[in-house]
C-alpha cells in the first residue's frame, strides 16, 4: 500500500463522525419517539438586580411523556409538586398546599416547551408556533432553537439539545429564557425512548379535600 493511500485511510478512520442538522433531528424526535422517561433536574436563574448577584434555584424530580400530548412532570425537591397532561386538561398539584389548578390543555401548551417534547407529530406543526433553526453542536448534543412566534406569552426561546441512541432520538438538555430574564436549564440525564409506559401514569385525580381551581 502507498504511503498516500495509507494516509488517505489514516485521515478517514480518524475523521469525526458526520452528525445530522438539528432540524432533521427534531424531525425524527418528534415523527419518532413517541415515549420518553427520565430523572430530570432544573435550575433557574434569576438576572441580578440591584447590585445583588443572580439567584439560582434549584429542583428535580421524575419525568415522562407520551405522544399525543400526555405527560407528566412530578417534583420531589425542595418540595413536592405534580404537573399532569392528560390530553384534555393540565393538572398541577401542590402538595403542600393540598391545591389543585386545573387548565384546558388546549388554551396553555401552544408556544411553550411542552410542544416540543409531547405535543407536536411532525416538524411542520411545530413551525407553526415557532420559528426553528439548526443551533448547531455543543457538549456533545445537537441544539435546536425554536423561537415562539406569538410575543404574548412569557417564554422568549427555547433550546433543545438532541441526540441519537439504539432506540430513537434523545432529549438531553432544555434551555428556556423566559421575559423576565430567567434562564431556566432541566437536564434529563437517564432518558429512555419509546418503551411502554402504562396509561395510567397520565391520569390525575385530585386528592380528597384538595381545593380544585378551574381558572
Amino acid at each position: 500500500m502507498s504511503r498516500w493511500l495509507a494516509g488517505l485511510l489514516a485521515l478517514l478512520l480518524s475523521a469525526p463522525a458526520w452528525s445530522e442538522d438539528g432540524l432533521v433531528l427534531l424531525e425524527r424526535f418528534v415523527k419518532d419517539t413517541r415515549t420518553g422517561q427520565s430523572s430530570f433536574t432544573q435550575s433557574v436563574t434569576a438576572p441580578a438586580r440591584d447590585g445583588q448577584p443572580s439567584r439560582v434555584k434549584t429542583s428535580s424530580g421524575r419525568f415522562e411523556f407520551s405522544r399525543p400530548a400526555r405527560f407528566r412532570f412530578t417534583y420531589s425537591r425542595p418540595f413536592e409538586q405534580m404537573i399532569v397532561a392528560d390530553g384534555q386538561t393540565l393538572w398541577l398539584h401542590d402538595v403542600d398546599l393540598n391545591q389543585v389548578t386545573a387548565r384546558k390543555q388546549a388554551d396553555v401548551l401552544g408556544s411553550t416547551p411542552a410542544a416540543l417534547f409531547a405535543s407536536a407529530s411532525d416538524l411542520q406543526s411545530l413551525q407553526a408556533d415557532f420559528e426553528l433553526r439548526d443551533d448547531g453542536q455543543r457538549d456533545g448534543l445537537t441544539w435546536v432553537r425554536a423561537t415562539p412566534k406569538s410575543r404574548d406569552g412569557s417564554v422568549q426561546v427555547v433550546r433543545a439539545g438532541l441526540q441519537t441512541s439504539a432506540r430513537g432520538v434523545v432529549l438531553s438538555v432544555l434551555e428556556i429564557d423566559d421575559s423576565l430574564g430567567q434562564k431556566s436549564v432541566m437536564r434529563f440525564p437517564d432518558m429512555q425512548v419509546n418503551l411502554t409506559l402504562p396509561t395510567s401514569t397520565f391520569r390525575f385525580q385530585p386528592p380528597p379535600g384538595a381545593d380544585v381551581l378551574r381558572p
